[in-house]
């Protein structure tokens, strides 16, 4: 079976509330995904996750300063195929009704030349590993409608389901 996932995170974030320096930002589902493919025999199997929140504090002159959050709902999970999904949020896999979200709270951050490498505690299955990945901070704007700030980044890693107890 397949022993590894990787997600992927792009994120667009729509500003919440904005300190002196740092703006927090409320991650914007509309325009952002968390993605992951995994191996499943001898193949790929690709999917998402389409509920999701979290905050990130971010200065574009301070980015090492930069705090995230994150909540995933382990129901939403789609691979677009429903008897596949419906195994995922079961007992054999995720469990969904014990464990209804996988959760990410940054606990550092250092800039490694134009890369954020972050650092805090992800839960998944009721299990908490701290976990480093690097992100790509994609830029800042102005939102052409709302006229807020926005800023865009982009993050992976791969993480092995069976260190969380996901069908082991």
């Amino acid at each position: 079976m397949f022993k590894r996932s990787k997600r992927a995170l792009a994120i667009l974030a729509t500003l919440l509330v904005g300190p002196a320096a740092a703006e927090v930002y409320n991650i914007d589902s509309e325009h952002s995904s968390v993605a992951f493919s995994i191996r499943h025999l001898v193949s790929r199997t690709s999917g998402n996750f389409h509920e999701f929140t979290g905050t990130i504090s971010y200065d574009a002159t301070a980015p090492e300063k930069t705090a995230v959050e994150a909540i995933i709902q382990v129901a939403s999970i789609d691979t677009d195929n429903i008897k596949r999904d419906a195994h995922l949020r079961s007992g054999d896999f995720f469990d969904a009704e014990q464990f209804p979200t996988i959760t990410f709270k940054s606990t550092h951050v250092a800039l490694k030349g134009e890369t954020l490498e972050l650092t805090g505690e992800f839960t998944m299955h009721g299990v908490t590993s701290t976990i480093t990945f690097p992100v790509e901070i994609l830029g800042t704007g102005t939102h052409p409608y709302s006229q807020k700030p926005i800023v865009g980044f982009d993050a992976q890693t791969v993480i092995k389901r069976s260190d969380y107890g996901v069908n082991n």
